[in-house]
């Protein structure tokens, strides 16, 4: 059994992406060819966004738009520890300082209600998460952000395709960074990502900077990065559009599969708002006894992955913005999530495999 299974996702779209994969290797134009500028068309059109920058990878787009923004040395950004490391990493590498708020127990995502009080004179920025498929309320953030005068950055690496109140995720806010690893709800085939936003200024800044700050041809007006998607993952990207939308209701479907299946299970699972769809980038459920449930699953051959065991401020480099205790809830969770098999291609044999060997591990890890 696949944790993800990417083959057979494959095996549905492979003449689209041979017949993609092809033309770049026909044409020959790896890097920046016709096919970035394509996807990033498309990808306006799916978002609503005025502006599409495709990227190198998820943490790129981070990391640029905090460049584009001008965020750096004594500058902080407020984010939270639950979450993947690139969230605060790339604020560390601007030269800034994370300023990390709990997440809600409920949603595993930002909790507003603490967000003013980690406001100071020094903060610039709030990069909320869209963690396990889901928008945070984003609109409170917002609100939040007006009032004080700061600029909002949703990280929806794991949320494309999710909607907030009827609208897109990654045009939720001033920026929206995504990812398209593989493993992501739309992925390429090695590393990339992508940036929106309405804002003309950034989106200049945004395009200069992912070729090392270039304006013209060896001009170069700002500092940059190599920051380009390669034109054969656009085309990967260009070729699974095709069945995205049947992706999103499959994701749907299968996520409220699971809440049904799971409901008499001594499980808490993600709630998702009733103003939010979530493309359950990953099925996620707080277990009790999680070592021992995760052994007996893999005794039973259900492959499980912990998105995250450990928050950021608990980890060995970044301990000096926050101490043990300070982010309770984070570090609760941290100690019970447990990632299920999740994909648009399971079925539902499988699904029920995989829920009855749950039920099974849970009572014998009592």
């Amino acid at each position: 059994m696949q944790f993800i299974d990417l083959k057979k996702q494959y095996q549905s779209l492979r003449d689209p992406i041979d017949t993609r994969i092809q033309a770049v290797l026909d044409h020959g134009q790896y890097i920046m060819g016709p096919e970035v500028a394509e996807l990033e068309s498309a990808l306006v059109v799916h978002t609503g966004a005025r502006h599409c920058i495709t990227v190198a990878s998820g943490t790129e787009a981070l990391l640029m738009s905090l460049m584009a923004l001008g965020i750096g040395p004594g500058d902080e950004v407020i984010t939270t520890s639950f979450t993947f490391i690139a969230t605060a990493e790339v604020i560390v590498l601007a030269g800034a300082t994370p300023v990390f708020v709990d997440v809600r127990a409920d949603t595993c995502n930002i909790d507003v209600d603490q967000i003013e009080a980690r406001i100071t004179p020094r903060t610039k920025a709030i990069m909320p998460v869209s963690l396990y498929g889901q928008c945070g309320d984003m609109d409170a953030v917002n609100e939040i952000a007006n009032r004080h005068g700061l600029v909002v950055i949703e990280d929806a690496a794991q949320s494309f395709g999710a909607t907030y109140k009827g609208r897109k995720s990654g045009n939720l806010s001033t920026l929206g960074c995504t990812s398209f690893f593989p493993s992501k709800p739309l992925g390429c085939y090695g590393d990339g990502g992508a940036v929106f936003t309405n804002d003309d200024a950034l989106a200049q800044a945004l395009r200069e900077i992912r070729v090392h700050g270039q304006s013209a041809r060896y001009y170069h007006s700002r500092i940059g990065v190599g920051g380009r998607m390669d034109t054969l993952q656009c085309a990967v990207v260009l070729a699974k559009l095709e069945r995205f939308d049947w992706e999103l209701a499959q994701r749907a479907r299968i996520g409220q599969r699971y809440l049904d299946l799971l409901a008499g299970l001594p499980v808490k699972t993600v709630t998702v708002r009733p103003d939010c769809t979530s493309v359950w980038a990953q099925f996620t459920v707080l277990v009790p006894q999680r070592e021992r449930v995760i052994a007996h699953l893999k005794d039973a051959g259900i492959p499980t992955a912990v998105h995250y065991p450990r928050p950021i401020h608990l980890q060995p480099a970044y301990t000096q913005y926050a101490k043990e205790g300070d982010l309770p809830v984070s570090e609760k969770l941290a100690h019970r999530v447990l990632s299920l098999p999740m994909y648009p291609d399971l079925d539902e044999d499988t699904q029920d495999t995989i829920v009855q060997a749950l039920g099974a591990a849970l009572q014998a890890a009592v």
